[in-house]
């Protein structure tokens, strides 16, 4: 019998907030650990079902509405109960007509569009059919669409003389209907209306990865200020548009040390982070083995700036912890504290900004004697 693996809050928060930025699920997996991307699928329905505190429940518990732990707020309470009675509201005007059977081609859409909600037997029963009746109904209706889309996609493959693989057939086919773009793949490929247009060779660019040792190795205690410091990058989808934060951490009293905010992920975000330290030696800076980080150009910064490489291995985020977990507690005590999950792009920089002082400046933590981390660096020096 297989071993069910506990995942930490933050690594779940992390995982829908990289799916969020439409993070591939595979690259999510690998990055995070996560073993089985069912629970990545199940993470990410209750987040959006506003089910948050669901994502706290232990090993072999299943928290349900109205069972295990409250709310994390009455306003997801409310949310929960407003979904529940507004499928029961738009029960007769989707399906339902005034003296009139239940159509099943307009059953069968309804109740797939709620089966995340609610179970397929309690959907029958509020349209008073037999469960079996509506697998009876979708195994017909999904024959004669199957039929339609196959001719579908075959109008479209002639139409374009072949032009279009699967992916452009897929966008245009998403113009009128739900459509996943493997389905089509395997029809074009089951019928012979593959892309005819010859394959461009693709030439290899860029440089190779520069990969570290883990020289940190979870030693997360230091005996002096910038001896040892931890990066890493999260996304903030909480404004008008997604956003991403660099910051470098000090482990010797977890003092925020850099930090940057900008509208891509790339090389220039942690370059811009790592060019507010100060050049001296005997300084560790670990990180993950992310493509920003092996970059050439942040490897020759790094050098250029005397300090000693460490990165986590791979798939292995406890590696890098304490900028995690900071992470983790921004969130919490800003955005998710005060409900600021729509909000604007300006508002999202504001409350990064003012957070950090927060933190630096007066946050007191147990673990530096109940001082903020500006305060013990200054009475320690």
């Amino acid at each position: 019998m297989a071993t069910r693996v506990s995942y930490p809050l933050e690594i779940k928060m992390k995982a829908i907030e990289m799916r969020l930025a439409r993070v591939p699920v595979k690259e999510v997996m690998e990055q995070l650990g996560i073993r089985n991307k069912t629970q990545l699928k199940t993470w990410m329905r209750w987040y959006r079902k506003g089910e948050v505190h669901r994502l706290e429940q232990p090993v072999g518990k299943q928290y349900s509405y109205g069972k295990g732990p409250e709310h994390s707020s009455e306003l997801e309470k409310v949310k929960a109960e407003n979904r529940f009675l507004k499928q029961q509201l738009d029960l007769p005007k989707k399906v339902q007509g005034t003296g009139k059977e239940v159509e099943p081609e307009v059953a069968v859409a309804w109740i797939e569009s709620i089966r995340d909600e609610v179970t397929v037997s309690e959907a029958c029963r509020w349209i008073g059919i037999a469960r079996a009746t509506y697998y009876r109904w979708k195994a017909a209706t999904k024959t004669e669409r199957t039929d339609a889309t196959v001719e579908k996609i075959r109008g479209l493959c002639i139409h374009h003389k072949f032009r279009y693989g699967y992916w452009k057939i897929t966008a245009l086919l998403r113009a009128e209907q739900r459509m996943n773009h493997k389905r089509v793949q395997r029809i074009m490929q089951r019928e012979g209306l593959q892309c005819r247009v010859r394959m461009k060779k693709r030439k290899v660019t860029g440089q190779s990865a520069h990969l570290a040792e883990n020289l940190l190795k979870r030693q997360f205690h230091a005996e002096a200020p910038l001896q040892k410091l931890v990066t890493d990058i999260t996304y903030l989808p909480f404004g008008g548009k997604m956003l991403y934060f660099s910051s470098i951490l000090d482990l010797y009293n977890g003092e925020i040390v850099a930090y940057s905010i900008a509208d891509k992920q790339d090389t220039s975000l942690v370059l811009d982070t790592l060019n507010q330290l100060p050049k001296r030696t005997n300084m560790l800076l670990h990180s993950d083995q992310g493509s920003v980080y092996t970059s050439q150009a942040y490897q020759a910064a790094v050098k250029g700036k005397g300090i000693t490489m460490s990165m986590s291995r791979k798939g292995t985020p406890a590696d890098n912890a304490p900028i995690e977990s900071f992470h983790s507690t921004l969130k919490s005590e800003t955005f998710y504290l005060e409900d600021l999950i729509c909000t604007t792009t300006a508002i999202v920089v504001q409350t990064v900004r003012d957070y950090i002082n927060y933190y630096n400046s007066i946050r007191i933590q147990t673990k530096l004697n109940n001082q903020s981390p500006v305060d013990y660096r200054r009475l320690v020096a």
